[in-house]
């Protein structure tokens, strides 16, 4: 790559105005080809981009966190002096594969993902290699989470949530390579064995794509878009989802490149409020799972289809119907129902003879779509935890009973019940 092609496109004012845009409150840290600049390091005028583009910078890199003030930064910081720097992050998902099709079943599938917790305002982009990154800003975060404040949970709250949406895409996520080319062309194009990708008769995706969940760190930084990568000296491109598919690599080629589309620009206060509840209410089941699993096996108690006497109050009164709060009911009732071992033709009729009973029934296409997806996922899903006030308790449908007490998870009051009744008799 010629040195002039590269300060002729930092000279563009609308690159310069993207990298300025996204570099505000946040550590930048420059490459100059195969050396990485100093650090801390910011940028704050558009002038130095074009000066440091002639002194033979490559790329620019962002922190996810934003803070105060990114150059009292240091390596020695404790946890609660960067606490106090750090003013919040931003999620932002690394999709990391040697194969381009296959990293754009993953990113479409993840854009999916969030659009299903309700999150309309996120960011795609090409990195620039042969991968993507996806991110929410952090205005779409709520405040709170388990009664602290959301931008102290870095870099854990982002683990959590990268290891969330992987989980719950796998079974597609493979689904769709598998339909994309058959395992044979995977091995081939992959160069990896049959038994390497193919566990339990299934297609393990991710032995194959890397969703970044381990190299999320404190300082951790990231590509800003408009800037090369030194590998392929091809371009960080903003993309829209409908344009994933029919990408392609020349659009980064710097002289195809249009500067139309920012990255982590759109925000809705509070939109990824859902995301965050359900990821970390799915960090927490393990240990509510490992209790269902003990008193089934204790207790014999039946696996499949859990009938509705053995409920707890909070879906009893869900099935009274509601006036607000509706589609937080429905996602309780078809994760609960999913749980307790109802398949989903019955879950599918159940929720639509609920609907009925609400004052102002939710739409048909609306309760179709999430149990359309909720067919896509392998596996049950835990309904939120007790605790999450932000269900049970906003919606007015929490009034526990004797057995309530000391139960984490809705979907433990079955077991609970079944094992009284069956002292009882």
């Amino acid at each position: 790559m010629h040195l002039s092609d590269i300060i002729r496109f930092y000279s563009n004012d609308k690159v310069k105005s993207q990298l300025l845009s996204l570099a505000r409150s946040r550590e930048v840290v420059v490459r100059y080809n195969d050396r990485v600049g100093k650090r801390p390091d910011s940028l704050i005028y558009e002038n130095d981009i074009v000066e440091l583009a002639r002194n033979g910078a490559t790329s620019f890199h962002a922190s996810m966190e934003r803070w105060k003030n990114p150059l009292l930064l240091r390596q020695d910081l404790k946890k609660k002096e960067l606490e106090d720097l750090r003013i919040g992050w931003d999620l932002i998902l690394d999709i990391d594969c040697p194969h381009l099709e296959y990293a754009k079943i993953c990113a479409n599938l993840i854009c999916e993902a969030l659009e299903f917790h309700g999150i309309k305002h996120y960011s795609l982009k090409f990195s620039g290699g042969t991968g993507f990154h996806v991110g929410v800003p952090f205005e779409s975060f709520p405040k709170e989470i388990n009664g602290q404040e959301t931008r102290l949970f870095f870099p854990e709250g982002a683990r959590i949530i990268a290891l969330y949406l992987s989980e719950m895409i796998k079974k597609q996520l493979a689904d769709e390579i598998l339909n994309f080319e058959d395992i044979k062309q995977i091995t081939k194009r992959t160069g990896k064995k049959f038994n390497e990708l193919v566990k339990d008769g299934e297609l393990d995706p991710y032995k194959i794509i890397t969703i970044d969940t381990v190299a999320i760190s404190s300082r951790h930084l990231f590509r800003m878009p408009y800037t090369f990568n030194e590998k392929t000296w091809l371009v960080s491109i903003p993309l829209k989802k409908k344009d994933i598919f029919s990408f392609k690599t020349k659009d980064a080629e710097y002289k195809n490149v249009e500067v139309n589309l920012g990255f982590l620009e759109e925000f809705r206060k509070d939109e990824a409020k859902q995301l965050f509840i359900q990821a970390f209410d799915w960090n927490m089941s393990q240990e509510v799972q490992k209790e269902i699993r003990e008193l089934s096996e204790k207790y014999n108690i039946p696996k499949k289809a859990i009938d509705k006497a053995f409920f707890p109050p909070c879906i009893q009164n869900i099935y009274k119907g509601l006036e607000d709060g509706r589609k937080r009911a429905l996602f309780i009732l078809i994760n609960f129902l999913k749980s307790v071992g109802w398949d989903n033709e019955s879950i599918k009729k159940e929720v639509f003879e609920w609907n009925k009973k609400n004052p102002e029934p939710l739409r048909e296409s609306y309760i179709n779509s999430q149990l359309n997806w909720h067919k896509r996922i392998k596996g049950a899903y835990l309904p939120p935890g007790c605790k999450n006030s932000n269900y049970y308790v906003d919606i007015g449908i929490c009034k526990p009973d004797s057995i309530c007490a000391g139960i984490k998870n809705p979907v433990v009051y079955p077991f609970k019940k079944m094992k009284r009744v069956k002292k009882s008799g």
